[in-house]
């Protein structure tokens, strides 16, 4: 019995290795093809597995999805909430919020890319609870956001999709080597400030 239960422990983190190399193949296979042009049979042979033994981890396709989803969005949330938990003024609560996003982006691309590009509606049984990930993460961003100073006219909703919207796009505009994420998460948001006519960060 003790032996049996001494070659479980011993088989697990060869499987939970093994799970994450199909979680990786899948997620860099999800950003370059797509999520519908990528098979279950394409990330298996890009792991060396056979093609039925990727269901030993996961059911379906739909699920794996669900898997990359859910490592991106726990990546990118421990990254903001660590950001922000140093930091007391409202607005360079959201500078670090910002800053460690960008970050995630370019760090951890084949994850977030899939984050960024997959739809609710097209993810199948497990759309509702891509939606729920995805309106929690967003939550500290409202969060951040409502507990700015702002002039009455603002309206947070659309400043929140502003900054989403620059920041997601980063795979377009952003170049290696160039501005650091803190130095273009103050950037965007000096920029706003002085719209705002708020004062700058210093």
């Amino acid at each position: 019995m003790a032996t049996a239960s001494a070659q479980t422990l011993s088989r697990a983190p060869r499987q939970d290795n093994r799970r994450a190399q199909l979680l990786d193949a899948a997620a860099r296979l999800f950003r370059e093809r797509g999520y519908h042009a990528t098979s279950m049979r394409d990330i298996a042979k890009a792991v060396g597995m056979l093609s039925g033994s990727i269901y030993y981890h996961f059911d379906s396709k739909e699920e794996m999805l669900l898997a990359v989803y859910e490592e991106g969005e726990r990546r990118v949330a421990e990254a903001v909430d660590a950001a922000v938990a140093g930091e007391t003024d409202p607005w360079q609560r959201l500078e670090a919020a910002c800053a460690a996003h960008l970050a995630m982006l370019i760090a951890h691309r084949d994850f977030t890319q899939v984050m960024i590009r997959t739809l609710p509606q097209e993810a199948g049984a497990v759309g509702p609870r891509i939606r729920d990930l995805r309106r929690d993460y967003e939550q500290r961003f409202r969060n951040l956001i409502d507990d700015l100073t702002l002039p009455p006219e603002i309206d947070r909703h659309y400043l929140r999709l502003l900054l989403f919207g620059a920041l997601n796009w980063s795979q377009v505009w952003y170049r290696s080597g160039g501005d650091s994420p803190k130095i273009v998460a103050r950037r965007f948001l000096d920029t706003l400030r002085m719209q705002l006519d708020i004062k700058p960060h210093t």
